[in-house]
């Protein structure tokens, strides 16, 4: 621990905290989805809350909507763009942040991320990933998702009664077949799964200073081993998807050093967090809905279509945000330059004008699909098509090797705001 540490978790994290504690307890809205548990415990009340505010709510730092079509127009919209952890503080703040912020290791929300740059450079980067991550590659690996499946599957047979499905299935799945993908050797996948729980808080503000340690010890690590990992790559590389991308090129240009750092470090990252979250998820409503298990089973060719239901009711990603670069007018409100918007995607999945019943879980709902839990436009979820397949193939495989699973005691719910998903969930599969 530094000086230098503690003055950089304050600016990025401690200051917000403390407002948004504040505002909570009056009832602001941005400041409940950040500092109030209940708000992130039952997001369908919450946006039920959010919307009786109207389509777009004003709340102390920015504005906030639950609503479908916004949401929806937001994404797509050339007025907007990502936020970072720079440009989402107060302008002396982010002054601050950006002279203590730690060099030389990747984060999510600082360029050159996926997620925090826009046209061109974001252009350059995602056709380059494209180029790579082809529909045709991600089905070409149903097999091996698949047999993956079907190995840690068996693996639970003669366990313990009761098992973490976490640990032990819906974390497994993902970093085996997000391995196979970016040629990561066998000995380093249980870091994967380290790296991720460390570094997942890293998309939330507010952090404690616990958490902020957390996860600047997860992202220095990954950076380290990434770093070590790509250079291997390049010395002997092989016929999985890291090596392409490694030798990829954009019209003639490939990416740098640190945007190959950055890029293929959110492939991976992204291509774990959503899948396990989508696993558990999925795992745990079904054994709370059982009559839906039992039509999946009359039905098996309804589990595609389960799971973009389990994606609209239970986004493993809950909210993004946007900023605006010119003055817009959103569901008549005038939203000037420089303004945020928080897109509260758990709510627009739920919004009732779009899916009747919102709160209801139906596998067979027509609509399901519609969901905004991978985004849309210019950043719309690069790794969605593999995350629908693992879903399908993991889910189905699991309850078609154990069809008399039951929960085995409550839950805990991972400590993050951004994402959702189980920590733990104890499953009695005998």
């Amino acid at each position: 621990m530094t000086v230098r540490q503690r003055l950089h978790w304050m600016t990025l994290h401690g200051v917000i905290r403390a407002l948004t504690t504040v505002g909570a307890r009056r009832g602001d809205l941005q400041g409940r989805l950040i500092a109030d548990p209940a708000a992130r415990a039952n997001p369908g009340e919450f946006a039920d809350e959010i919307r009786a505010q109207g389509r777009l709510a004003r709340a102390r730092a920015a504005w906030l909507t639950a609503d479908h079509a916004v949401v929806h127009q937001v994404l797509r919209s050339d007025d907007f763009a990502v936020t970072s952890s720079g440009n989402s503080l107060p302008a002396f703040l982010g002054l601050i942040e950006e002279r203590l912020r730690p060099r030389g290791r990747i984060h999510p929300l600082l360029p050159p991320s996926l997620l925090s740059v826009e046209p061109p450079d974001h252009t350059r980067y995602r056709r380059t990933v494209s180029s790579v991550f082809t529909a045709r590659a991600v089905t070409a690996l149903e097999e091996r998702i698949e047999s993956a499946a079907v190995a840690l599957v068996d693996e639970l047979d003669g366990e313990a009664d009761v098992v973490d499905i976490v640990d032990r299935y819906c974390s497994r799945l993902p970093v085996t077949v997000i391995g196979d993908i970016l040629g990561v050797p066998e000995r380093d996948r249980s870091k994967i799964l380290q790296f991720g729980e460390l570094a997942a808080p890293s998309l939330d503000v507010g952090l404690s200073w616990p958490q902020y340690l957390r996860v600047e010890e997860g992202l220095t690590s990954f950076t380290q081993w990434l770093t070590d990992h790509i250079r291997e790559l390049r010395a002997s590389p092989g016929d999985d998807l890291m090596s392409q991308l490694i030798d990829a090129t954009d019209e003639g240009t490939r990416l740098d050093d640190s945007e190959l750092l950055a890029t293929a470090g959110l492939v991976l990252a992204a291509g774990f967090e959503t899948t396990v979250n989508l696993l558990g998820s999925g795992i745990e409503l079904l054994l709370r809905h059982p009559d839906q298990l039992d039509l999946l089973r009359e039905r098996p060719d309804l589990w595609p279509n389960a799971v973009e239901e389990i994606l609209r009711l239970e986004s493993p990603v809950q909210l993004t945000a946007r900023i605006a670069v010119q003055d817009n007018d959103v569901a008549g409100h005038t939203v000037r330059a420089g303004d945020a918007v928080v897109l509260y995607l758990a709510g627009a999945n739920r919004d009732p004008g779009v899916f009747p019943n919102p709160h209801l879980f139906d596998v067979t709902r027509d609509n399901a699909g519609r969901h905004l839990s991978f985004s849309g436009g210019r950043h719309f979820c690069l790794g969605a098509a593999l995350a629908r397949s693992e879903g399908a193939v993991g889910l189905r495989t699991f309850f078609d090797r154990h069809p008399h699973p039951a929960l085995a005691g409550e839950g805990r719910r991972r400590d993050t705001r951004v994402l959702r998903g189980w920590a733990t969930l104890p499953i009695k599969i005998a």
